[in-house]
């Protein structure tokens, strides 16, 4: 097992200032398009295949640089990228949010509404439709408000999002391909 390679924003600007480096974002496109590390090209995680994008490179021993919101996103794209035998990954520590803090250079675009607060909105939603149900209509409806809690533990527990991943999915979460590319 491959030990996580990590490096700091204002460490890898420094690096795009010397020498091309290859940044890729694995967030949604709509999180991508709101804004972005410069130089930073879009491959969402849950279409990110490590062995395809490893045999498009023109420099294949090149490191391939991770960014996302936090880390946490592009640790899973770097192991995703170790699983393959390549070990030149190496993750963004804190992602775009620290990214952005650090003042460091940014492409903005349209905002919209987080994925995260996406999931809060469904999942606040349905267990307030499943509470009422179960109030008014009948007790079984409780079993609705029950199975989201249980999703939201196991979500907690394993650092993956269901919710998130079918949110991400949809309509109002894509962008067309000519934003989710940026070489600027």
């Amino acid at each position: 097992m491959t030990t996580l390679q990590e490096i700091s924003p204002s460490q890898l600007e420094q690096l795009q200032h010397n020498s091309e480096v290859e940044l890729i974002d694995i967030r949604s496109p709509v999180e991508f398009r709101e804004v972005h590390a410069s130089g930073a090209r879009n491959i969402p995680l849950d279409t990110f295949d490590a062995k395809a994008f490893l045999n498009s490179r023109t420099r294949p021993d090149d490191p391939v640089y991770v960014i996302c919101k936090g880390g946490n996103r592009g640790k899973k794209a770097c192991q995703k990228l170790y699983d393959t035998g390549f070990t030149n990954a190496v993750n963004v520590a804190g992602g775009t949010d620290t990214w952005t803090a650090a003042g460091l250079p940014i492409v903005r675009g349209k905002k919209s509404v987080s994925l995260e607060r996406q999931v809060r909105i469904v999942a606040g939603s349905i267990v307030l439709i499943g509470a009422l149900l179960a109030l008014f209509v009948h007790p079984w409806f409780a079993a609705i408000p029950a199975f989201i809690g249980a999703g939201l533990t196991f979500s907690g527990v394993t650092d993956t999002c269901g919710m998130g991943l079918l949110l991400a999915r949809m309509p109002w979460n894509q962008s067309s391909s000519e934003q989710n590319s940026c070489s600027t």
